[in-house]
């Protein structure tokens, strides 16, 4: 990794996933405490992912067009932490509304051009990637325990000046990213229409958005819920962590998984424990083991399916698609999968019941599954690279 910038981008990563850790397991708790109901709280928890669904694609086409992804994800990153200052002038739904939404907007620009950006870094060395995205995984785990411990005592609100200083340290170092020289290919002269409605990427996209809506109920109630069942938020943190450990180790394997089994193969055992895991969430919360277990099935859930989804998509967009195709991804799975996700999530949470609710997860890991096994080709994926 001699002229890879290994710091700089793992920095991002840290500063960037750190903010996830912070928004995904307590803001929907900073929410309920301003007393907000759960459809409220899930409408809002949805609006990191609603952005997702068309504001990457804008920053993706723009990027691919002129060639400056990184100057466009240091004007996101700058313009999301100045939106995201309006949370400390006002608690009503609808200014929280309104300041997440231009967040988002801007904060959702990044991660996917970061990604195309650090693919073109690695080049043919792909297979690395884990090891550089592994500190986004680091970040997630150190904000997530240190929050669990400071919330045990300090009063909520804490968490406002928490992320904003994660806001602070992206801005910062988004700065020090430098371009990455986009490698010329055969499809360039294609548009990027006659990538996307290829059966096979039709088939991963729509998978990767049934696997995202299986994970809106646990980004959005998974700690109320276990708060609800007696456990503290220091517990709510570590159980966190003990999600993104797993999922570091998958990262750190995953050269070696990819040695061993196709990526088709890692996408089908991905969805399939996740099935397992949302039953066991739902129905074992009350089981610390059991909660444990479901825990440690994050490295397959979100860990390995990631991995394997972004080297899926950097074999199927090549040379000037990529940031789009990053893109494209991050919309259709994040983005819109995980806007349903929370969404569903808040309406069935109290009109049903939290077991309902991610049954209900559990049959949007099995569609996923289904999608795969039936209409990924596994020579067309393998041998596009």
């Amino acid at each position: 990794m001699h002229s890879l910038p290994y710091w700089r981008l793992s920095g991002f990563y840290f500063f960037y996933f750190a903010f996830v850790g912070a928004m995904s397991p307590f803001w929907g708790l900073y929410l309920k405490s301003l007393e907000f109901n759960a459809f409220q709280i899930g409408v809002l928890m949805s609006l990191l992912q609603v952005m997702r669904i068309f504001a990457p694609n804008i920053w993706g086409w723009f990027a691919d067009h002129t060639g400056k992804r990184v100057a466009i994800v240091q004007i996101a990153a700058t313009l999301s932490l100045v939106a995201y200052v309006g949370v400390f002038f006002g608690t009503s739904f609808l200014w929280l509304f309104a300041v997440m939404s231009l967040m988002s907007f801007f904060w959702s620009a990044s991660l996917p051009l970061v990604e195309a950006t650090t693919l073109s870094h690695l080049g043919e060395r792909t297979e690395k990637y884990g090891r550089i995205r592994l500190w986004g995984s680091v970040g997630f785990i150190l904000a997530v325990v240190g929050l669990g411990y400071v919330l045990d005592f300090a009063p909520i609100r804490f968490l406002l000046w928490a992320i904003l200083g994660m806001m602070l340290g992206l801005a910062l170092l988004a700065r020090h990213i430098p371009e990455a020289r986009v490698m010329p290919h055969a499809s360039d002269q294609l548009p990027v229409w006659q990538v996307i409605k290829q059966p096979v990427v039709l088939a991963f996209f729509a998978a990767s958005f049934f696997n995202a809506a299986a994970h809106g109920p646990y980004y959005t109630f998974y700690s109320i819920y276990l708060v609800d069942h007696g456990y503290s938020k220091s517990s709510v943190g570590w159980l966190w962590a003990l999600g993104v450990v797993s999922e570091i180790l998958v990262f750190l394997w995953m050269p070696r998984l990819m040695r061993h089994f196709s990526l088709r193969q890692i996408l089908l055992a991905s969805v399939a424990l996740g099935v397992l895991r949302f039953l066991i969430i739902g129905w074992g919360i009350s089981s610390v083991g059991l909660v444990l277990f479901a825990q440690v099935l994050h490295a397959a859930t979100f860990g390995s399916w990631q991995a394997a989804g972004i080297e899926v998509i950097h074999r199927l967009f090549r040379g000037k698609h990529q940031a789009k195709g990053q893109a494209l991804y991050n919309s259709l799975s994040f983005g819109a999968g995980g806007t349903l996700g929370g969404l569903y999530a808040g309406y069935t949470w109290d009109a049903l019941s939290p077991q309902t609710t991610f049954t209900i997860a559990a049959a949007f890991s099995a569609i996923a599954f289904l999608l795969v096994y039936w209409k990924l080709k596994p020579q067309f994926i393998e041998n596009s690279h």
